[in-house]
């Protein structure tokens, strides 16, 4: 006989009426329990009903969770809201790691509500034992169908950073640390970034050790003990996603080393051939900007110059020979090489990196034909550049605000960024010997406020009696914000292409004075010797 709605509220009241003595009405609960196979109002108040009277009979608790999961398998969707809402209620003891397997199953829903539903008492039972629940899901994770395993890491990589302390103890981070390295071992590219995004988040890896740990497992999977095959795209995107990773993990204190020597290694010589495992992708300037965001978190490398000499020469294949001239002073190709300012700025970067830690590699460790050949590269793109950035500029100025903000703006705009950092770069390197003192901002990378605003000293004009301020005076231009040579205009500046012989002459042996015994160049070396050679351009 089919249990009703009169039976379910009769043996409800039965209970209640009981409180604490509820043993002898053995029979009353199994009316209950009986409910499931009732129509759809019998169904929901038994879902209703079952959970609140469940611990009481410990006899029955298997019974109970099964006729609950009846439940929550109902072809009814209000059903199947109600009995997963009550299912934390069933989360006491052992039966947690069963609840929390069962709520990660049902992750696979594909109603919007009752998924909302399943994380709730997910979340529900976390606050009843984390480390249980966690059992679940990673059971799910590594047994489970790739649905309920999508899902459950995606619940893991937004959910767990919402849990308060006493939630996330110590000991629970430490779970999920050591069985998310489990997980690891076999997964897709989506699932690592996910995964990583997890232990990433974990407070007890927060600490130098932390994030060298975490290095140590981005290590582990991007195969930096194998060679790196450029014609395969699947490897090239695993070794990109597991850089991206690790990018955010670097310091002074966790060193990027085997990352750049595997770049330097195998990535470089191979950087034509790669293989890019997104059409849209430039993947050779992706990864260039790679490298050069790890360069400055390097330590100490055991094959510094090889690594060196291999950045110099990837840097002088993006740094095109002036155009050869014929006999009439002409050139001789109908359109001068193209200058591809993104990829040298990143290669100059690196280089200019690595190059602090062997400043002398370019004087002693470099040959003089070599040498010779790089500065006339340096010198011809510095040119190139001066004009580019001056176009730059009147382009630019006197736009403010949404004048900025449209494409062909803000394309300038980082245009105008990649080209002052070269500029700042070159000039290191045209210093004698080589400088690597300068410190730039990527074009890419947000601008630090620090780097931003430059501390003001204030003159002894300022200062009266008691170092109190009298006035307000401009502050003093920073040592390295150099101003670029513009050549004169105007009325006195009409006879600029009259130029004699002799003043010819005169500034050809001044540059090679100055390049002679220029040493430790102050700012009026600079602008001398840019004058001479703008001179001499005009001339010519």
């Amino acid at each position: 006989m089919a249990v009703t709605i009169e039976d379910l509220y009769r043996s409800y009241g039965v209970l209640a009426d009981a409180k604490d003595n509820l043993s002898p009405h053995k029979d009353a609960y199994q009316v209950i329990l009986d409910g499931v196979k009732g129509g759809p109002k019998e169904k929901r108040l038994a879902a209703q009903f079952i959970p609140k009277f469940f611990s009481s009979f410990p006899e029955l608790a298997d019974s109970a969770i099964n006729a609950q999961l009846d439940l929550c398998e109902d072809e009814d969707v209000s059903i199947r809201r109600q009995a997963i809402k009550e299912l934390p209620r069933f989360a006491t003891g052992e039966n947690i790691l069963r609840v929390a397997d069962i709520l990660t199953q049902l992750l696979q829903t594909d109603d919007t509500a009752e998924f909302n539903q399943v994380n709730a008492s997910l979340i529900a039972i976390f606050k009843i034992d984390a480390k249980g629940t966690l059992g679940g899901l990673f059971s799910q994770i590594l047994q489970g169908e790739d649905i309920v395993r999508e899902r459950a890491i995606k619940f893991l990589s937004t959910k767990l950073k919402t849990l308060p302390e006493d939630v996330m103890t110590k000991e629970v981070e430490d779970y999920v640390f050591a069985e998310t390295k489990k997980v690891l071992e076999d997964v897709t590219g989506e699932e690592f970034v996910l995964l990583m995004r997890v232990v990433s988040g974990l407070r007890v890896l927060q600490t130098v050790n932390g994030r060298q740990q975490l290095v140590e497992l981005v290590v582990e999977q991007a195969f930096l003990e194998q060679a790196l095959n450029p014609a395969d795209p699947d490897t090239v995107d695993r070794l990109l996603q597991c850089t991206r990773q690790a990018l955010p993990l670097f310091s002074k204190n966790v060193h990027s080393t085997r990352f750049v020597t595997y770049f330097c290694e195998h990535v470089l010589p191979n950087l034509s051939s790669l293989t890019s495992p997104v059409a849209e992708l430039d993947i050779q300037l992706e990864v260039l900007k790679l490298l050069a965001e790890m360069s400055p978190f390097c330590g100490d490398m055991e094959k510094l110059e090889a690594n060196l000499n291999m950045l110099f020469t990837k840097l002088l294949e993006f740094m095109p020979l002036p155009p050869e001239e014929v006999e009439n002073g002409e050139n001789s190709a109908s359109e001068e090489p193209k200058l591809q300012f993104s990829y040298v700025e990143c290669l100059l970067f690196g280089f200019h990196q690595l190059g602090k830690k062997l400043p002398d590699f370019l004087l002693e460790k470099v040959d003089a034909e070599r040498l010779k050949d790089f500065k006339i590269r340096l010198q011809y793109f510095a040119r190139g550049l001066q004009v580019y950035i001056r176009q730059l500029r009147v382009a630019l100025q006197g736009k403010t605000g949404d004048a900025l903000k449209t494409d062909e703006n803000k394309i300038k705009v980082v245009a105008l960024k990649i080209t002052n950092n070269i500029n700042i770069l070159i000039k290191d390197l045209f210093h004698n010997p080589p400088s690597f003192k300068s410190t730039i901002t990527l074009s890419w990378k947000p601008v630090q406020k620090s780097e931003a605003v430059a501390p003001k000293r204030p003159s002894g004009e300022e200062i009266g009696s008691g170092g109190s301020t009298k006035k307000q005076v401009s502050p003093l231009p920073r040592r390295d914000a150099r101003q670029i040579y513009n050549p004169p205009s105007g009325k006195y500046s009409a006879t600029i292409g009259n130029f004699t012989y002799e003043l010819l002459l005169l500034c050809c042996c001044c540059i090679f004075t100055l390049l002679k015994w220029g040493g430790e160049r102050e700012r009026s070396y600079d602008m001398l010797l840019m004058s001479c050679m703008m001179v001499i351009r005009h001339a010519l």
